[in-house]
C-alpha cells in the first residue's frame, strides 16, 4: 500500500479532477483520456464521505467502469482524527486482503492512506444498480443465503492462518488480556448509556438480556477458541449491495476488521437482519449453507455440529457492535431505529439460542 504525502490525495471532492482521475488511473495501467468528470455526494457521510464520479471518456481501455466510487475522510477533523483506526483497516483491506479472499466486494483501482491515517482516498468501481440491503425492514432467506455463502469467503481462505493475527490492518487485534478486559470494561459501561437512549423502546427481558451480555463479554472472549479467521466485523444489511439480477452481493465498508471466532460474523448478520420468526425458520439452513461452502473452499475438519455450536456463542456478537456502537455515535432518528431494531432482534435471539449458558465467568486477573 503506497504511504504517498497528503497532497496526492484529494482533501475533497473539489480535488476530484479529470486530471487526477487520468493521472491515477495511468499510474495503474489504465491510461485513458479523460474529458470532464462530474462528482456528486452519495449518503451523509458521518464518519467519512463518498462520492460517484462519472467520467466523460475520450479515450477508454477496456476494463473501465462507466462510473467510479471515490471515498475520502470525514470533513470534520474531529471524526476524521477519531476514525482513523476504520480507515487505515478499510484501506489495508483494499491494499492487502482482496486478492487473498473470495469475499466478493469492489473492484478497486487505486488506495492511498497517509502515515497517520487522517488522509486517505478509495477509488472502486460504483456498483450501478446494486440495492443496499435495509437493516430496518431485514431481509429473507434468499438474501441471507447470498449473504452467508459471501461470508464463507472471507473465512474459508484465512481459516486459522497465523498470519492474519498480526496482521497491520486489523481494526481490533484483541490477543492482550489486557485489552480483552477494557473491552469488556467498556461493553458493561454502555449498557446504561444504550438504554438511557433506547430503553424505553425495548421490552424489560430484553433490558436483562443485554445486561447479561455485555457483563460476559470478557469472558466470552478470553474463553474465545479455534477456529478463527479474519472478521468483517460490522456484516450487516446496510453493508451489503444485493445485485439486480438478484445472484449476487457485494460486500463493502470494511473499517472494522479483526480476527477471531468466525461465525460471530454470521451470528451478527442473522441476529441482526433477520426478524426473530425469519431467523428461527431459516437460521438452520443457512448455518448449513455456510457450512457446506466453507467445505467447498477447503475447509475440512469442521464438523456441522462444531458449526452450530460456534454459531450459537457467536451470538454476543449481535449486542456487543450495537452496544458500543450508540454509546460512540451520534443519535439521529434513523440511527435510533435501527439500534432498537438490531438490539431487540438479537436480544431475542441470545434467549432463543441459549447463548448466555454457553460462556464461563472470567477468572479474575492476577495482581
Amino acid at each position: 500500500m503506497s504511504r504517498a504525502s497528503t497532497a496526492t490525495i484529494p482533501r475533497g471532492p473539489e480535488d476530484v479532477t479529470e486530471e487526477w482521475l487520468s493521472s491515477i488511473l495511468e499510474q495503474h495501467g489504465h491510461p485513458a483520456d479523460i474529458g470532464a468528470v462530474v462528482v456528486k455526494p452519495i449518503g451523509t457521510g458521518q464518519v467519512g464521505a463518498t462520492f460517484r464520479v462519472t467520467p466523460t471518456y475520450e479515450r477508454r481501455p477496456d476494463g473501465l467502469p462507466d462510473t467510479f466510487v471515490v471515498k475520502l475522510p470525514a470533513a470534520d477533523e474531529k471524526v476524521r482524527n477519531s476514525v482513523t483506526f476504520g480507515y487505515r483497516s478499510e484501506c489495508a483491506f483494499y491494499a492487502s486482503v482482496k486478492r487473498q479472499v473470495l469475499v466478493p466486494a469492489p473492484d478497486c483501482f487505486h488506495v492511498d492512506v497517509s502515515a497517520d491515517a487522517t488522509d486517505f482516498v478509495l477509488l472502486l468501481a460504483d456498483q450501478v444498480g446494486a440495492e443496499q440491503g435495509d437493516q430496518l425492514a431485514g431481509c429473507g432467506f434468499d438474501e441471507a443465503l447470498l449473504a452467508v455463502r459471501a461470508l464463507a469467503g472471507l473465512h474459508a481462505p484465512t481459516w486459522n492462518d497465523p498470519v492474519w493475527r498480526d496482521f497491520e490492518g486489523l481494526a481490533f487485534n484483541l490477543r492482550d488480556e489486557a485489552a480483552i478486559r477494557g473491552l469488556g470494561d467498556f461493553a458493561e459501561m454502555s449498557v446504561a448509556l444504550a438504554l438511557g437512549r433506547i430503553g424505553d423502546q425495548l421490552i424489560p427481558v430484553d433490558h436483562e438480556t443485554l445486561a447479561a451480555a455485555m457483563g460476559s463479554v470478557t469472558g466470552w472472549l478470553l474463553s474465545e477458541r479455534a477456529p478463527w479467521a479474519l472478521l468483517h466485523g460490522d456484516f450487516r444489511l446496510d453493508n451489503l449491495l444485493f445485485h439486480a439480477d438478484g445472484k449476487g452481493v457485494a460486500v463493502v465498508d470494511w473499517q472494522t476488521l479483526g480476527v477471531g471466532l468466525p461465525t460471530r460474523d454470521l451470528a451478527y448478520f442473522t441476529g441482526t437482519s433477520l426478524e426473530p420468526d425469519v431467523r428461527r425458520a431459516v437460521e438452520g439452513r443457512l448455518v448449513d449453507h455456510y457450512h457446506a461452502e466453507l467445505r467447498t473452499h477447503g475447509v475440512t475438519d469442521y464438523s456441522r455440529a462444531q458449526c452450530w455450536e460456534d454459531y450459537r456463542l457467536g451470538m454476543i456478537q449481535a449486542l456487543l457492535i450495537p452496544c458500543i456502537a450508540i454509546a460512540a455515535s451520534i443519535e439521529t432518528d434513523r440511527g435510533t431505529a435501527m439500534f432498537v431494531a438490531m438490539i431487540r432482534r438479537g436480544c431475542e435471539a441470545i434467549r432463543d439460542l441459549g447463548t448466555l449458558a454457553l460462556i464461563p465467568a472470567p477468572m479474575e486477573p492476577e495482581q
